[in-house]
Parts: C-alpha cells; sequence; structure tokens
C-alpha cells in the first residue's frame, strides 16, 4: 500500500465516529535507529498490529480520511481510517508485527516482528502521521477539543520545541476533527494501514523474522 491519500474529496459522505487514537510504528534500518532519516512505512494491501506500553504525545489531531492502495495480488483496495497526528511522540516498549501469508517453496506463513524503545531509552517520533483502523487503550487528555472543523484545525505549540504539526494541509476541511495539547496513552494495542513521520529514532531496535503466525498480540 502507497503512503495515505489526504486531503481528498472521496471521502466526503463518510461518517466517522472519532475515538482518541494513535499508535506506535517504525521504519527499519541504521539511520533511522540512529534518528538520521526520514521515515515512511506502509503494508501493500495488509494491516499491520502495534503494541506499547505506553505513548506520550503533543499537538494531537485527528480526522477522517480514506487509505488506498494495492493488495498484495495488485487489486485496488481503499479503508476508512482515522488519522492520527503528533508534532512529537515519545514510546516506550513499543512492538510491530504483520504477517505474510502463504509463501512459496513451502515457507508458509511468516511475521515480521520489531520492537524498540525496551531499555532506559525511548522511541522519539516527530511530525508522526497514523492511519488507524483499531485502537484499544487508556487514555488522557490535556486540553481536548471535540467537533472541531478540520479546516479550522491551528497549531499547538509544542512545549519542548516551540513548534506544532500542521494537520489541515491533509484533512477535508469541511470534516469532523479533535485535537488535544497532550495525549498519554497506556496498554496500546492498534491495528494501523500506514504510517510516516518525519524522523524516528529507535533505540534497542531489533528486527526478526519468524516461522508462522507470531503477532505482537
Amino acid at each position: 500500500m502507497s503512503s495515505q491519500v489526504r486531503g481528498g474529496t472521496r471521502w466526503k459522505r463518510f461518517a466517522l465516529v472519532m475515538v482518541p487514537s494513535v499508535a506506535a510504528t517504525a521504519a527499519v534500518g541504521i539511520g533511522l535507529a540512529q534518528g538520521a532519516l526520514a521515515a515512511s512505512f506502509s503494508v501493500s494491501g495488509q494491516e499491520f498490529k502495534v503494541k506499547a506500553k505506553e505513548l506520550e504525545g503533543y499537538d494531537f489531531v485527528q480526522y477522517g480520511s480514506v487509505a488506498s492502495g494495492k493488495t498484495l495480488e495488485g487489486e485496488k483496495m481503499a479503508a476508512p481510517v482515522a488519522v492520527s497526528g503528533f508534532s512529537r511522540a515519545y514510546i516506550t516498549n513499543m512492538c510491530q508485527s504483520v504477517v505474510t501469508p502463504n509463501l512459496p517453496f513451502g515457507l508458509g506463513n511468516v511475521t515480521l516482528r520489531l520492537t524498540a524503545g525496551t531499555g532506559k531509552e525511548r522511541v522519539d517520533a516527530k511530525d508522526l502521521y497514523l492511519d488507524v483502523s483499531q485502537l484499544d487503550a487508556d487514555a488522557e487528555f490535556t486540553n481536548i477539543d471535540i467537533g472541531v472543523r478540520a479546516g479550522d484545525l491551528t497549531k499547538f505549540p509544542d512545549k519542548e520545541t516551540k513548534t506544532g504539526i500542521q494537520p489541515n494541509t491533509s484533512a477535508n476541511p469541511n470534516g469532523f476533527s479533535q485535537r488535544a495539547e497532550k495525549a498519554v496513552l497506556k496498554n496500546v494495542e492498534q491495528k494501523a494501514w500506514a504510517t510516516t513521520a518525519g524522523t524516528f529514532k529507535l533505540p534497542d531496535l531489533s528486527l526478526k523474522l519468524v516461522s508462522g503466525v507470531k503477532e505482537c498480540y
């Protein structure tokens, strides 16, 4: 699947009951582990699962959209999603997994599992956007504003960086949205279609390919 498509008009009639959602995810590579490169991670026609002990995020915004791309068989697909954005997010004990089914040569199902932020240092993501289809977590929000017109979204300055995320460039201006200065989510279990970020810093990065279906949750 390609990175999420935002700002289109195909979902004008798409009614989404918005729930506070966010996720932790990562891209693979030494440069990303050092926080040196921009990151974009998406799965072609597949949802991936993410689990985290805690996510602390700033300048939270969320709005409805449609993620589009192609399946593993090359067919076009689309899925309704809640796009969640943060200017900065810190993630503790993160696990991400995706299963590739029915591989040839008798390999069968293979699970890719990625973990990071399992030690003293947390995963650090900047300008994070997530295409979320499902989320379960214990959530706490600071100065939350629900029912905002997406075209009226404005920046919440990050208290650390003195900057904010710019969400309205990718939102339907007439759609439903919500925002908060800060969000803390604990015991996160999430399904997502795609993730993009300015940078990811991944301490304690571990990537494994495991035979069978052995997802994070």
